[in-house]
C-alpha cells in the first residue's frame, strides 16, 4: 500500500438456492462456497449478497467480515457496513443469528443453515465529517456503489467461515449488461438475460485469500489492454466527469512499466497485471479522500483526485503504480508467516515493513533514475526530501522492527508512513553496501531475486530468522547495518553512505512544491481553531512569499472550497499536485483580516541542503556511484 497524500498524517428478492446442498465437514469441502452479488437491484448505495456455504455438520458456525485486510496496516472493520444479516434453513424459514462483535455473527443452528443474506453499504461515501466513524477503510481498500460505477474490493462484500478459509469460492455476479468489468479472477461462465439487460458472470477463487486478493471494477469504465514484454497489462479507468481517459493514462503507464520490466529482468511472477484506477470528483462531499493505492498479487487499486492536471496525474501514476507493481517482489514473493497465514480478524504483523514497503518504495524510485525515466539531479532531490521528511515528521530513533510488529498501536501507528521515507532510505543504504562489497556485481535487487528463489509466494520465511539469513547470504556489514539501524534505534548517518558514492550536501536553490520546502511541510494543523495554517517555513517558499503569505495565516478557502481539519487531506492532496500555470484563489485569515491571493502559479523555490556530486570524488567513488545509478 502507498498513501500518496498522507499529510496530517433489495426487498429480499436476492438470488438463492434451495434443496440438497454440498456436504461439508467441520474443516473443509472440495465444493465451492457460493457468493451471489446483485449489482442490478442495488438500492440506496447498497448491494444484496447471498452466501451458500454448503451443509454444516457442526452445531454452531461463525461468519466474519475482515477486521484488517492485507496490505493495510490499520483497522477497517468491514462488518460495520453490513445490514440486515439473516440466516435461512432449507425450508426458507429464518434462523437465529447472534452478533458476536462488529465483524462476526454466530449461527447457533448451523446444521439447518442453508444460506445467509445481507445488504452491504459502500465505504467511499462514509469518508465525510460525521460519517460512520473516525476509522474508515483506506479508499483503495474500500468499496463504492453508485449507478455508474461499482468498486468491488470483495473483502467488503464476501466474508468467511473460520474453518473454511481454504475452501474454493464461486462468485456469481449479476450486473447491467452495459457495464464494463475487469478482474484478475478467472471467469468460468457468463450468460445474458432474455431481455438483454443483465449479464451474469461466474468467477472462481481457489480460497478466501484469492477473494480478497482480486478486486473488480464494474461500470461505465474505460479499459485499455497492452503487453509489457510477456505481461498483459489491463488498465481500467473511471473518470466520472471524463477529465482523464484510459488512452491518455495508458501511454504513461506503458512507458513506465517497460522500464520496470527492464529493471526487474527475469524476476517476474505474473502473466497479467490489472490496474484499477478510480478518479475521485473532489467537488462532491461523498467522494473518496484517501488517495494512493493498495497492492495485490497481480493487481492494484488506485484512487486519485480527478481534478489533477495531466502532468501531475502522469507523475503520480508513475510513482504509485511503480510502487505497487514492485510488490510482486515483496511481500508477494518474499514474505513471512504472518503475511502468508494472515488472520483477518486478529492479525499479527511481521517485523519487516522495512522490506515490504521500504524496499518496494526504494525500487519504485531507484528504477526511474537507473532506467533514465528521471535524471540524477531529480533523484538526488527526491532522496533529500525523504531524508528531511523522515527526520522532521517522525521518530528517527524508533526501532523499525518494533514499529512494524506493533503497527496498530500508538506510538507506532503514527510512525507507519515513515516506511515510505526512512524505509526507502534503508533500502538505498543496503543497495550501496551490496554494491560496495561485491565490486558492483551484486545489489539489493539481486538479493531480492535470491530470496525469491529461496522462498517464493508459496513458502514464507520465519520472521525472527530473516536478518540472520540475509547476513549469511550477503556480508557481515549488511547484518551490522540491519541490527544497528533497523532493529536498533541508532539513526542512520546518511553522509557516510553518500561519501561512498561521491555525494555530499550543499545549500542550493531547489525547486519545490506548494506545501513543502524540499520535503518539509510548510502547513500544519491548528487544533484549537480546527484549521490549517502556514508555519514559519512559508517564509522560505518563494511562491507564497512573493504572494504575501505569512506564518500563522489560516486557510479559509482554496478555489472556493472551505478548508478544515476534516477535509485537509483531500484539499492539500490537490495542492500537492498543482503545477505551474494553474489559476488559483486562496483566502487566508490573518487575525481578523481576510487576505486573498488570486494568481497563476509559478515555479516555487527554496534554499535547502541538497545532494550534489562531489567534483573531487575519487575514481572508486565514481565507479561505485555509476554502478549504483547506472551511467
Amino acid at each position: 500500500m502507498i498513501k500518496k497524500f498522507g499529510l496530517l498524517v433489495f426487498a429480499l428478492g436476492i438470488l438463492s438456492a434451495c434443496g440438497t446442498k454440498n456436504t461439508v465437514n467441520d474443516l473443509a469441502t472440495d465444493n465451492p462456497i457460493t457468493a451471489a452479488l446483485d449489482l442490478v437491484n442495488s438500492s440506496d448505495d447498497k448491494i444484496a449478497v447471498s452466501i451458500d456455504p454448503g451443509r454444516f455438520v457442526t452445531d454452531t458456525v461463525l461468519y466474519r467480515l475482515p477486521r484488517v485486510v492485507q496490505g493495510t496496516y490499520s483497522v477497517s472493520d468491514f462488518g460495520k457496513y453490513i445490514e440486515g444479516i439473516k440466516g435461512f434453513d432449507y425450508q426458507g424459514e429464518e434462523l437465529a443469528v447472534n452478533t458476536v462483535d462488529t465483524n462476526t455473527w454466530m449461527f447457533p443452528n448451523a446444521k439447518q443453515l442453508d444460506r445467509i443474506t445481507y445488504w452491504v453499504n459502500d465505504t467511499f461515501d462514509q469518508e465525510v465529517e460525521g460519517g460512520i466513524g473516525e476509522e474508515v477503510p483506506f479508499s483503495p481498500a474500500g468499496t463504492n456503489i453508485e449507478p455508474k460505477q461499482i468498486m468491488l474490493n470483495l473483502h467488503g462484500f464476501i466474508g468467511y467461515f473460520d474453518s473454511l478459509k481454504d475452501n474454493a469460492y464461486q462468485i456469481d455476479i449479476s450486473a447491467p449488461s452495459h457495464f464494463n468489468y475487469t478482474s484478475p479472477l478467472q471467469e468460468i461462465a457468463s450468460s445474458i438475460s432474455e431481455d438483454g439487460s443483465t449479464k451474469n458472470s461466474v468467477f472462481l477463487a481457489n480460497r478466501y485469500f484469492e477473494v480478497t486478493d482480486n478486486p473488480m471494477m464494474y461500470g461505465e469504465t474505460e479499459v485499455e489492454e497492452f503487453m509489457v514484454g510477456d505481461i498483459k497489462i489491463v488498465l481500467s479507468v473511471f473518470s466520472p466527469n471524463k477529465v482523464h481517459t484510459a488512452a491518455e493514462i495508458k501511454e504513461t503507464v506503458n512507458r513506465m512499466m517497460l522500464a520496470q520490466k527492464k529493471y526487474l529482468g527475469d524476476l517476474n511472477s505474473t502473466p497479467r497485471y490489472d490496474i484499477l484506477l478510480y478518479l475521485s470528483d473532489t467537488a462532491k462531499e461523498d467522494s473518496p479522500k484517501g488517495f494512493g493505492a493498495l497492492e495485490h498479487h497481480s493487481s492494484t487499486v488506485v484512487v486519485l483526485p480527478e481534478q489533477m492536471e495531466p502532468e501531475a496525474m502522469a507523475e503520480s501514476m508513475i510513482d504509485i503504480v511503480a510502487h505497487e507493481f514492485f510488490h510482486i517482489v515483496t511481500p508477494l514473493s518474499v514474505h513471512s508467516e504472518d503475511v502468508h497465514y494472515f488472520d483477518y480478524n486478529a492479525p499479527t504483523f511481521s517485523k519487516h515493513l522495512w522490506l515490504y514497503e521500504g524496499v518496494t518504495e526504494y525500487f519504485a524510485q531507484h528504477f526511474q533514475v537507473y532506467e533514465g525515466v528521471i535524471d540524477r539531479e531529480e533523484y538526488y532531490s527526491r532522496t533529500t526530501q525523504k531524508i528531511n521528511a523522515s527526520r522532521s515528521n517522525y521518530d528517527d530513533t524508533m526501532s523499525f522492527t518494533q514499529m512494524s510488529e506493533n503497527v496498530l498501536e500508538s506510538p507506532y501507528k503514527e510512525n507507519y508512513t515513515n516506511v515510505y521515507m526512512k524505509g526507502a532510505l534503508i533500502g538505498m543504504c543496503l543497495d550501496i553496501l551490496m554494491r560496495e562489497n561485491s565490486e558492483g556485481n551484486r545489489s539489493l535487487l539481486t538479493l531480492m531475486k535470491e530470496l525469491s528463489n529461496t522462498y517464493g509466494k508459496n513458502r514464507p520465511f520465519v520472521d525472527d530468522d530473516l536478518i540472520q539469513e540475509i547476513t549469511g547470504m550477503t556480508y557481515p556489514v549488511v547484518g551490522e547495518f540491519l541490527n544497528t539501524h533497523v532493529v536498533g534505534t541508532t539513526p542512520i548517518d546518511y553522509d557516510a553512505f553518500f561519501e561512498k558514492v561521491g555525494l555530499y550536501f550543499a545549500e542550493a536553490e531547489v525547486e519545490t512544491n506548494y506545501i513543502q520546502n524540499a520535503g518539509n511541510l510548510i502547513v500544519g494543523a491548528d487544533p484549537e481553531k480546527g484549521a490549517i495554517k502556514f508555519n514559519d517555513l512559508v517564509a522560505n517558499n518563494s511562491f507564497w512569499n512573493d504572494n504575501g503569505a505569512q506564518p500563522n495565516d489560516v486557510f479559509k478557502s482554496i478555489n472556493g472550497v472551505e478548508v478544515s481539519l476534516a477535509n485537509a487531506n483531500q484539499i492539500f492532496g490537490e495542492v500537492f499536485a498543482w503545477q505551474p500555470g494553474k489559476e488559483i484563489e486562496v483566502v487566508l485569515m490573518r487575525e481578523a483580516e481576510e487576505v486573498v491571493i488570486k494568481t497563476t502559479t509559478t515555479p516555487s523555490y527554496t534554499k535547502a541542503n541538497t545532494l550534489m556530486e562531489n567534483p573531487e570524488a575519487s575514481q572508486g567513488q565514481k565507479a561505485l556511484r555509476n554502478a549504483w545509478l547506472k551511467r
